[in-house]
């Protein structure tokens, strides 16, 4: 009895710590549960997806894998995958050669490149389109990326986290989401209460 008491109130306080640390303000088990998760997952470099609606904090858990991580003293980069039109995505993620289309008056790094070393982290992900999804799949399986227009590949040194507002399952359902990019993001799920 005795034992069980004390270890609900170390585990009590080990939660609070964990929620104040990243900067969560919650009671409810579910927070608790997610501080939890990311305490034990922030040390590794495994892939996490997000799931979540818009407003529940889904950045502020990115974020705090990432300052719990080996790789907080790199950067943190954010992109909205949703809110960027699909031809722009591409160059913005992995960047782009001189002249690579009307416009590219010069060589441009993308977001991979800019996160070396330190952690990108994929807003509404479920929004990208199935050719971008594959290459996002190749940067998580092996590491690489092509600039758009060129035809060399560059290593990326990045953890990869994402996030989405929208049921995954669903969408690979009805063919508008890889299933093997799903399983490569969401090696660790983190699905945050409304």
């Amino acid at each position: 009895g005795q034992d069980g008491i004390a270890k609900k109130i170390k585990q009590s306080l080990s939660d609070k710590e964990h929620l104040a640390r990243y900067g969560m303000v919650a009671r409810s088990a579910a927070m608790k549960a997610v501080a939890r998760t990311i305490d034990r997952i922030a040390p590794s470099d495994v892939s996490v997806l997000v799931v979540g609606p818009s407003g529940s904090g889904k950045e502020l858990v990115a974020k705090a894998v990432h300052a719990d991580s080996p790789r907080s003293d790199r950067p943190f980069v954010a992109i909205n995958c949703g809110a960027i039109a699909e031809g722009v995505l591409e160059s913005e993620l992995f960047g782009h050669e001189k002249g690579a289309f009307t416009g590219a008056v010069s060589r441009r790094d993308g977001l991979f490149s800019k996160a070396d070393g330190g952690t990108i982290f994929l807003d509404e992900i479920g929004e990208t389109k199935p050719d971008m999804q594959v290459k996002l799949l190749r940067v998580l399986e092996d590491s690489t990326y092509y600039p758009v227009g060129s035809s060399t590949p560059r290593r990326a040194n990045v953890r990869v986290l994402a996030a989405t507002n929208r049921d995954l399952i669903e969408a690979i359902a009805e063919r508008q989401f890889r299933e093997d990019l799903y399983f490569r993001i969401g090696v660790v799920r983190i699905v945050l209460p409304p």
